[in-house]
């Protein structure tokens, strides 16, 4: 995964009470910066994520979230989170996440986060807004030139070690 494949990028510090014992950004902080960073997408898009749920009475549940840390990212170290969609299902969203060095091509995590558009009050799949649609399509977020749909999560090598 590269930083090419990404418009929009998010920068952060890692802080000191982010960092575990051993100096580096503690496991779960990697979700929280991914959340993050998709909530400035959608600003940067612009699409209002908070009044389309008030509004319609519906919003984006998280079914899936994947973090591969490639490399250690340290205490007070600079790190742009680049989000994209790369899948834009009947109800849910697909995103791919990078978390490059500042202004780098290093890539030291990377993820995948499935939200599913939900009616809050029967808490059944509904279909993605046609404007959020419309604004996705307009940056070419989803899938690559030939049509296919690039993933940075390989999950054909997985197995069920839990049995």
């Amino acid at each position: 995964m590269t930083r090419e494949k990404f418009w929009f990028f998010m920068p952060f510090r890692v802080r000191y009470a982010e960092a575990d014992q051993q100096g580096l950004l503690f496991n779960a902080h990697y979700l929280a910066y991914f959340d993050t960073a998709i909530v400035e997408y959608f600003r940067a898009l612009p699409y209002d994520l908070q009044g389309e749920a008030r509004d319609a009475g519906v919003d984006f549940h998280v079914v899936r979230a994947v973090v591969e840390y490639k490399a250690p990212i340290r205490f007070d170290q600079e790190v742009d989170v680049a989000v994209r969609i790369a899948r834009l299902g009947r109800s849910s969203l697909t995103f791919h996440l990078a978390i490059f060095g500042h202004s780098a091509d290093d890539l030291l995590a990377a993820g995948e986060i499935v939200w599913v558009n939900t009616d809050q009050m029967t808490r059944s799949a509904v279909p993605v807004p046609q404007n959020l649609r419309e604004l996705v399509d307009n940056h070419a977020d989803t899938g690559r030139e030939d049509g296919s749909i690039h993933s940075p999560i390989n999950t054909s090598n997985t197995s069920n070690t839990s049995q």
